[in-house]
Order: C-alpha cells, then sequence, then structure tokens
C-alpha cells in the first residue's frame, strides 16, 4: 500500500507504516483499497502480487526444488473499487501437489462492490442521472461503465430501503413534545410530511403521505400510523400547523385532549395581506408583526383586535382572514413562553426548511413516472437530510413547554384521577 500513501514531508517513516500494515486484517485492507479511487488499481496490484509472493516466493530468486505452490501465469479479471468495476491482471497460483489453481483470497474478496448502492444512489440524488451515469461515474479510466438499466436497478433498489428504513422505524423509543406537519406540492398531488420533536431537541423525520390535498381523512389516517409505529402523545403535545382545515380536523380527531395546536402566524399573515393593495402591504406586516412580539398574551391579543378593526374599515374579507383561527396563533402566547419559543415553534419554518433542501434533491426530476417513484426519492432525500439536521432553537426552555401543555390540557388531573 505504500504507493497509495502521499509521499510528502508528513509522511510516516517505514517502519510505522510496516507496523501497521502488518495489524491491518484482510476486511480493512479491502476497505481501504476500495476507498481510494484512482489510486486504489495500483494497491491492488501490489497487494495481489504480495499475496503470490506469500505463497510461492520472490522472482527471480533460487527457491526449494519440492515446493509446493508455483507462478502460473496470469489472467484478465476485475475488481471493484467503490462501485467501479476495473479490470486488472491476475496472477495465477498453481499447487503442484493437489494439481489445481489456488484461489487468492483478496482477489475474491474484490469480486463484490462494497457500499455500491449508497455510492450510486449520493450521485443521482445530486443531479446525475441514469442516462448520463455511465460516461459520468467513471472515475478510473479503465473502469467499466454500466449501462442504464443497471443503474436505475441499483438505484431503485437503495431507494427502496430508504423508503422503508424511514416510513417503518420504531417511534416507540422518542419523547415526543412538538409535532409539525406541512405539504410540499408536487405536481398535481400533495406530499404532507411530518417532523417531531423530541425533548432534548432533536428533530425527527416522522414519515410522508401522498394526497391530492392536504385531505383530513388522508392527515387522520397517516397520524394513525404514526400512532401505531409507537408515537407517543400522552404527556402532551404541541402541534405546529399552517391553516388548512384537514390538518386541524385530523389532529383533533386522532391526539383528541392531548395536543395544543400552534397555528404558523406566518402563513396568518400572508393570508391577511393576500386581500389588501400592493401598497397597503408593508405598513399592515410591520403592525402584524409588531403585535405577535408583544410577549404578553393579553397584550398581543389586543394589539391584533385593533388591527382587526382597521382592517375592517379598509377591507373586510381582510378583517374575517385575521379573526379566523386567530386564538390558535396566540397558543405560545397562552402559554407563557412567546419570547422562549416563537423563534421555532410559532411557525412552520423547520419543515418548510427540510421541505427546501428535499427541493434542492429532487426538483431537477422532470417527470416522475409513478407514485412509488415520488415516493422513494422523496423519503431517501428526507434520510438524506436527517443527519444534518439541527436541534431547534430554544431546546433549554422545551421542560417548560411540557409542563405548560400539561397545565393547558390538564393532564396530571386525569392522571391522578385515574
Amino acid at each position: 500500500m505504500k504507493r497509495v500513501v502521499r509521499d510528502d514531508a508528513r509522511r510516516k517513516p517505514e517502519v510505522e507504516e510496516a507496523a501497521a500494515d502488518s495489524i491491518l486484517g484482510l476486511d480493512a485492507r479491502v476497505e481501504m483499497i476500495q476507498a481510494l479511487i484512482p489510486l486504489g488499481l495500483e494497491a491492488v496490484k501490489e497487494d495481489l502480487e504480495r499475496a503470490v509472493i506469500e505463497l510461492v516466493g520472490p522472482r527471480y530468486q533460487r527457491l526449494p526444488e519440492d515446493r509446493r505452490f508455483y507462478r502460473w501465469g496470469s489472467e484478465r479479471g476485475s475488481v471493484y473499487l467503490a462501485d467501479q468495476k476495473v479490470p486488472v491482471r491476475v496472477p495465477r497460483v498453481r499447487d503442484v501437489h493437489r494439481n489445481q489453481e489456488v484461489r487468492l483470497e483478496l482477489y475474491d474478496r474484490l469480486q463484490g462492490p462494497r457500499g455500491a448502492d449508497a455510492q450510486l444512489l449520493q450521485r443521482i440524488l445530486r443531479g446525475l442521472g441514469c442516462r448520463n451515469y455511465r460516461e459520468s461515474a467513471a472515475l478510473v479510466p479503465e473502469a467499466f461503465g454500466m449501462s442504464a438499466s443497471t443503474v436505475s436497478r441499483r438505484f431503485i433498489r437503495a431507494t427502496e430501503r430508504k423508503l422503508r428504513e424511514l416510513t417503518e422505524r420504531d417511534l416507540s423509543g422518542y419523547d415526543f413534545v412538538a409535532l409539525f406537519l406541512d405539504g410540499k406540492s408536487f405536481g398535481d398531488d400533495e406530499m404532507v410530511i411530518a417532523v417531531g420533536v423530541t425533548l432534548t431537541g432533536e428533530k425527527v423525520l416522522l414519515g410522508l403521505v401522498q394526497t391530492a390535498s392536504e385531505n383530513a381523512g388522508v392527515c387522520r389516517d397517516f397520524l394513525r400510523s404514526l400512532v401505531e409505529r409507537g408515537f407517543r402523545y400522552e404527556s402532551g403535545l404541541l402541534v405546529v400547523v399552517d391553516g388548512a382545515k384537514g390538518f386541524h380536523k385530523a389532529v383533533r380527531e386522532v391526539f383528541e385532549g392531548w395536543v395544543v395546536i400552534q397555528r404558523c402566524r406566518w402563513h396568518k399573515r400572508e393570508n391577511v395581506l393576500q386581500y389588501l393593495a400592493q401598497s397597503k402591504r408593508a405598513a399592515m406586516r410591520r403592525k402584524i408583526q409588531a403585535a405577535y412580539q408583544e410577549p404578553e398574551y393579553a397584550k398581543a391579543k389586543a394589539s391584533l383586535q385593533r388591527i382587526g378593526k382597521e382592517l375592517k374599515l379598509q377591507n373586510a374579507s381582510a378583517a374575517a382572514s385575521l379573526a379566523e383561527g386567530l386564538e390558535e396563533t396566540l397558543t405560545l402566547h397562552r402559554l407563557g413562553l412567546a419570547s422562549e419559543l416563537a423563534l421555532s415553534f410559532s411557525t412552520t419554518n423547520i419543515i418548510e426548511s427540510i421541505q427546501a433542501h428535499v427541493g434542492r434533491l429532487t426538483d431537477h426530476v422532470d417527470h416522475f413516472r409513478n407514485s412509488d417513484q415520488k415516493h422513494r426519492w422523496i423519503g431517501t432525500a428526507l434520510l438524506e437530510i436527517e443527519p444534518r439536521l439541527r436541534r431547534v432553537r430554544g431546546r433549554h426552555h422545551l421542560k417548560a413547554l411540557r409542563e405548560a401543555l400539561q397545565r393547558e390540557l390538564g393532564i396530571k388531573k386525569r392522571q391522578a384521577a385515574a
């Protein structure tokens, strides 16, 4: 392997390199070789020769005449470096005692791609299509390309595994304090995505469902499937949604008595502004925003009611839009945590940020052939995003949120009575 290590001033002494080489197991050496492209090809040749020397002995040296193993020329072969199939000349060894060829263990171990589907998945998700993979994937000049059908089969296999991982994983080990629901449009369909927030502030992607709209029946079945997978809500749950009535109805039916809904303030404000002339929107946006930034519930509600009276003189439809569901936009105020948790829990920004990341991985797909393809792509994109999600802002106040939810819902009284 010494040719693979870059020769510069920071290179470790040969003694250390040899010592490390001697303690590496076969699996470790195989993984190291397959990770080094394209220099790994040279390492493969060296290691195959080393394997022959261990059996036969060095070239051009006098060896015992009664030796058991002899060099037997070479033949064409191939090995995988990551997901690249690379042709090599494979040295052959003959066992004269048994009169048969000796298989080189290292060569056999390099016959299968390691992590190939995962690497292929990463490339296609980032914009490399199946049709041009054959030309684009060859990281080693000598690499064999793969046909579009082969790439497609491997990609489908990898994304199916990802989708199952997302939609079937057990949720019973999480202690959730909040749930976000929102939909993302994909052509004529809406893909509803659910994100849970744990008591320690981690964001957990729970699953997705396809629907023509934010339909109450579909959302109800989706939420029940989360419960069947172990989603726990009996300690009190804050559910953050936009103004879709289907979401509200489904949440009330499935979690009745155990949840408090926080309506997205951003959606509320923008829904009101769309009724107004363009010239009046900026000033009204500032007023509504200032009202919501009042830390006390009574003051915030009074400010919004004054704005409602002002809107009634300008546009009765805008005033009606503000009044509809207004109390649910003030849930955090009512719980006494408007200042502490407004950044993360007063809007659906958390889930919309995730949807934006999904879009960066899926928007280059011009046409989804079927529903299965759509589910696989989105499910895979969600799992690609999840490890990079940061914990929510204000996470140190989530225990206070749970206590406030339990007071609001009377959970402790119910538990004591039971």
